[in-house]
């Protein structure tokens, strides 16, 4: 299929009224949750209504993929909400005077249990492999007391979102009693499997946090603090692995300018 690359609109979306939107070949996918404080009021009023939700983490690498790949694009569009990983986001945002925070997954996966433990809702941890779930359990446990973590699966190699084997893994996550689930296993998988599970397990929340269980456990080193706070975390995972991120950051940066001329265009609607 032909590349077709994602194009910036702006359209409020489920209340929000800085809605930053992105064109896929399925229809728009909105950043509609702007800030941590709008995330954390919409997670509690999905706790207390005993109702589900899917949370996806947009970044320039998504918006690539939502080009080309329709069954993406139509998982994205079944996320309840989405918020802006990734500094090129929140600066487009900002271009087409409709601002929104930065929240990478790997930000919010602590204060999301939090939020599970405040409410008395356990967990499932979902993706990687069982040496890393268990010591990304027990890091979670020890930052946010009062946390229960119900299941802990580790899908095998090839497991496929689409699948019966899927099925099972929502269903045995939600007789564990868990409420909330946290999906490691990268994008498109884990978007498809929180939008399986919207339908099988109406009742859970899901969260696609991509490799954060991984930094959590200690199986993959984030960039230090220093090099996030100058936004400059993509170049220190680019040198950390040229051969596996070159050419993913090269169609990045492919649709940047794209992207930049319609967000400026935005700031006259």
């Amino acid at each position: 299929m032909a590349l077709r690359h994602a194009n910036v609109s702006v359209t409020p979306k489920q209340g929000a009224e800085h809605a930053v939107e992105f064109q896929t070949p399925e229809g728009p996918v909105a950043v509609n949750i702007a800030t941590m404080s709008a995330l954390r009021a919409a997670v509690d009023t999905r706790f207390t209504e005993g109702e589900g939700f899917a949370l996806a983490t947009l970044n320039l690498d998504h918006l690539v993929k939502l080009g080309q790949d329709h069954d993406f694009a139509a998982a994205y569009l079944a996320q309840d909400f989405v918020v802006a990983d990734g500094n090129p986001v929140v600066w487009l945002s900002r271009l087409a005077h409709r601002p929104v925070d930065l929240m990478p997954g790997a930000n919010l996966v602590v204060p999301l249990a939090q939020m599970a433990a405040a409410a008395n809702v356990s967990i499932a941890l979902i993706g990687s492999t069982d040496d890393a779930l268990d010591k990304a359990g027990a890091a979670l446990v020890a930052r946010v007391p009062g946390l229960e973590i119900a299941a802990k699966i580790a899908p095998p190699m090839g497991f496929d979102p689409d699948s019966a084997a899927a099925n099972t893994v929502l269903r045995d996550a939600a007789a564990s009693g868990a409420r909330l689930a946290f999906l490691a296993l990268g994008a498109p998988k884990q978007e498809a499997l929180a939008a399986r599970g919207r339908v099988v397990t109406p009742q859970m929340g899901f969260a696609s946090i991509g490799a954060s269980l991984d930094f959590l456990s200690g199986h993959q080193n984030r960039a230090p603090e220093w090099v996030q706070r100058i936004a400059m975390e993509w170049l220190w995972r680019l040198l950390s692995n040229p051969a596996r991120l070159a050419g993913r950051y090269a169609r990045c940066f492919a649709i940047l300018p794209r992207l930049t001329v319609n967000a400026l265009a935005l700031r006259k609607k």
